[in-house]
């Protein structure tokens, strides 16, 4: 995938704090990505959305904001200190559809409730067509072992060619690898 002015979202966790793993590979994976030359967004506030702005940021990239009033009521939060350009909506529901619609490729790494619903309707756009087909990747083994159960309990619903959707790194640098080599 040619880098140069693409965006990509990064969806995950809100629970990881600075010095924890899941931090720390958060903000190698903005390094990683602005670093390649991409620009960033995230949801704009803590954990992992805050390692992967954070990392974005100090390697020079530009990392875009996407939040929301609905989030900021619901919890006592602000964009974090790393976010260069604020896309501000409303509603939880059009600030997801912002985070879907303004990339040209999405990742995800390990999260909750609210990782799992991007991941969903990411995917859902995409078999629909109601997104221009790009990538989704979602990064690590929790990813894999969640989607095998799926297939293996739900799969008779899940078409084949709507699995080629999706994509699963083991780590970061194979997502980022994976990204660059979409292009080749």
């Amino acid at each position: 995938m040619k880098k140069e002015s693409l965006q990509v979202t990064v969806f995950g966790g809100s629970k990881p704090q600075a010095g924890e793993p899941a931090y720390e590979q958060a903000q190698k994976l903005g390094r990683l990505l602005a670093s390649s030359g991409y620009t960033v967004l995230t949801g704009g506030y803590i954990g992992t959305m805050e390692a992967v702005s954070r990392g974005a940021a100090e390697a020079g990239g530009h990392v875009i904001g996407v939040t929301c009033d609905e989030i900021e009521a619901w919890r006592p939060v602000k964009p974090n200190r790393w976010v260069d350009e604020e896309m501000r909506y409303p509603t939880l529901r059009e600030r997801l559809y912002a985070l879907i619609d303004s990339c040209d490729a999405a990742m995800a790494l390990p999260g909750g409730i609210g990782t799992l619903a991007e991941v969903a309707v990411a995917w859902s756009q995409l078999q629909t067509h109601a997104s221009e087909p790009r990538p989704l990747i979602l990064i690590g083994e929790g990813w894999e072992n969640i989607f095998a159960t799926f297939y293996e309990n739900l799969g008779e619903y899940v078409a084949d060619p709507d699995r080629r959707w999706l994509q699963f790194a083991p780590d970061i640098d194979d997502a980022v690898a994976q990204l660059g080599r979409l292009g080749d």
